[in-house]
């Protein structure tokens, strides 16, 4: 498996002969945008900087809602959940979604604005590998990411997100170093992509900080 991260929650997971994107963004947002030709694209919610599908190559099938589903045999679930706080009140909806890729079980968290319900934990409770914002304002602090992933007991890797970088610098969000502070046995990458199997999943949890592509 390949998973590449172009900034903020846009990843290229690369499996089963199966490319999946992640949370688009559109031209305004400065990151390199993958080129591949696409399978899926998953939608975690309606904002700029998440759902520009229209820009992803090839012919796909796109998920934005909640439920069970499964493409190109690839299961995938989306999960209810909040961009905020407030139920939603102040930012919306956001879907969270699993995939089951090469036997090993991936969450993306897209903007998830709140700690976990019960049910959304039981629902993530097999997910090994976490893609999960880290950043503050929009969605989780580093705080409460490193709650987050406290409660996941089969947790292997987790791959921050949704924090600032060199290149979203006057974006009002925290950078990965406060959820770095938080969490234990930290690996920097220094690249943009990693390639993980069932058999190289670190006996215990992991947190590996990529750099964007």
């Amino acid at each position: 498996m390949r998973i590449q991260w172009f900034g903020h929650a846009c990843f290229t997971i690369e499996a089963d002969g199966v490319t999946l994107l992640t949370d688009p963004f559109d031209e305004t947002v400065p990151y390199a945008f993958p080129s591949v030709p696409i399978d899926i694209a998953t939608v975690s919610h309606g904002h700029f900087d998440h759902n520009a599908v229209h820009r992803a190559a090839g012919e796909h099938a796109t998920i934005q809602a909640t439920g069970t589903f499964e493409i190109r045999g690839v299961p995938i679930r989306g999960i209810a959940s909040f961009h905020d706080a407030k139920q939603g009140e102040e930012r919306g909806d956001n879907i969270a979604y699993t995939y089951v890729l090469e036997g090993i079980t991936l969450a993306h968290l897209g903007d998830l604005g709140a700690p976990l319900t019960g049910e959304q934990r039981d629902a993530l409770s097999n997910v090994e590998i976490l893609l999960i914002p880290v950043g503050g304002t929009y969605t989780l602090d580093a705080a409460q990411a490193s709650a987050l992933c406290g409660n996941l007991p089969k947790l292997r890797i987790v791959l921050p997100m949704h924090y600032k970088t060199d290149v979203i610098a006057d974006w009002p969000i925290a950078g990965v170093e406060e959820f770095a502070a938080l969490m234990d046995n930290i690996r920097r990458i220094g690249a943009s992509t990693i390639e993980v199997s069932r058999d190289s999943l670190p006996e215990r949890r992991e947190v590996w900080i990529l750099d964007h592509a």
